[in-house]
């Protein structure tokens, strides 16, 4: 007769940061940058390398201030306070976003330049809390439960933003005229992430050990011992690849709006399928990271990355029907859970805990610069079309997939 295994509850700590991670894909399915945001700069007339700006700030504007972040952290006992001071200023820039979509729309230049300085700052706030955020989950959930715990939150965080995505298209579709319709998204994505800011700032913190404050010039001159570590080197190169893949992700959506010409209510279903996708492929993720390990996951999900440009593509060229572009959607959206579990155990298990800090902030710091390729997409679509960008796309993912090979096998 087997034996029935059961998993030990998640702790005060746990449940907390699980409920954050809820509250924030909550968010992000009202506020999505690759769906909602470009839709409401392309009707603002943005051309596409502005909207390739929109994901390149929120990527690269969370990544590239890392570095600067871990020396600042490096010998705080604590780092939670760190991430509630840039809690407050990332939930001030939202109500500002919220703003200027309501009031400032019919004067576009000014809305859009505004619209984009806020990104840019609340990018800037998430880089300086998304070490803290990392440090943090290492201290409080042991290395063995993470895949469960990132998989809990992705799980039912893509249940609640698929309803977020319900009501982005019900907001777009009614009677409500633009740019109320927006503001009102905008709004209710602002509620949800500050709500989840405020319960991750709850969590109770254990003490580190304090480190040496080195600064930021000897963080930078630590770059090339960081890179002296092979596995530390395979990953990086692979992050390289995925994030210069990323330049066709702002026109999945704009493609179908300007080219296919698909009305704008379509980008609520859009969310619905990057979001519906999410819990059934954490399922699927969860499994895979328990059984093979974060690396296996970074390959397969390479696979559906590069595929979902090229789909897109294939259904404007072939004219099939639009239900089928939401493909497109659902092969993004499984690649991007099995990118957020993989990636995050992947660098918390291959990097020393005395570096912990240094090997985040030199891989995010790294990474960031090279997720400013939607600007070069959008500047090669405005003289050569989409199709460019989503086979370049495709082929950065086969290389990335191709490198996998080099990552740790045991991380």
């Amino acid at each position: 007769m087997r034996r029935m295994t059961t998993r030990a509850p998640w702790n005060r700590n746990e449940r907390l940061g699980i409920l954050n991670g809820w509250a924030v894909f909550l968010g992000d399915g009202f506020m999505s940058v690759a769906v909602v945001l470009t839709g409401f700069a392309a009707r603002l007339g943005a051309p596409n390398w502005v909207i390739g700006l929109l994901p390149a700030i929120a990527g690269g504007g969370w990544m590239l201030p890392q570095l600067l972040v871990a020396a600042r952290v490096r010998p705080l006992t604590h780092k939670l306070p760190v991430y509630r001071s840039a809690a407050m200023v990332r939930t001030g820039t939202y109500i500002f976003m919220v703003l200027a979509a309501a009031l400032l729309a019919d004067r576009p230049a000014l809305c859009l330049t505004l619209f984009i300085l806020a990104m840019g700052l609340n990018a800037l706030a998430s880089g300086v809390s998304g070490l803290p955020f990392l440090e943090v989950v290492s201290k409080t959930v042991p290395s063995e439960r993470r895949a469960r715990y990132f998989g809990t939150r992705n799980l039912y965080g893509g249940l609640l933003a698929f309803g977020a995505g319900l009501l982005v298209r019900a907001i777009l579709g009614s009677d409500l005229t633009f740019p109320l319709n927006y503001a009102l998204i905008l709004a209710l994505g602002t509620v949800a992430f500050t709500f989840g800011y405020w319960v991750f700032g709850l969590v109770q913190e254990p003490a580190d050990t304090p480190l040496d404050r080195q600064g930021t010039r000897a963080e930078f001159r630590a770059i090339p011992d960081t890179l002296r570590d092979p596995h530390f080197r395979a990953f990086l190169t692979v992050r390289l690849l995925l994030a210069a893949a990323s330049m066709s992700d702002p026109f999945l959506a704009v493609y179908a709006l300007r080219e296919l010409h698909y009305p704008a209510a379509t980008l609520g279903t859009f969310v619905m399928a990057l979001t519906g996708a999410a819990p059934l492929s954490n399922i699927v993720w969860q499994r895979v990271a328990e059984r093979k390990g974060s690396r296996r996951i970074i390959r397969y999900a390479s696979v559906f990355y590069g595929l979902a440009p090229l789909w897109a593509l294939t259904v404007g060229l072939l004219h099939l029907p639009s239900w089928t572009y939401l493909f497109a959607f659902i092969l993004t959206s499984t690649a991007a859970q099995g990118f957020n579990l993989g990636h995050t155990n992947h660098l918390l298990n291959i990097a020393p805990e005395h570096a912990r800090s240094r090997y985040i902030g030199t891989l995010n710091t790294l990474v960031g610069a090279a997720l400013f390729t939607p600007v070069l997409g959008g500047l090669i679509a405005d003289r050569a079309g989409y199709g460019p960008v989503f086979v370049l796309s495709g082929v950065l993912c086969a290389a990335a997939w191709v490198w996998c090979g080099k990552l740790r096998r045991d991380a």
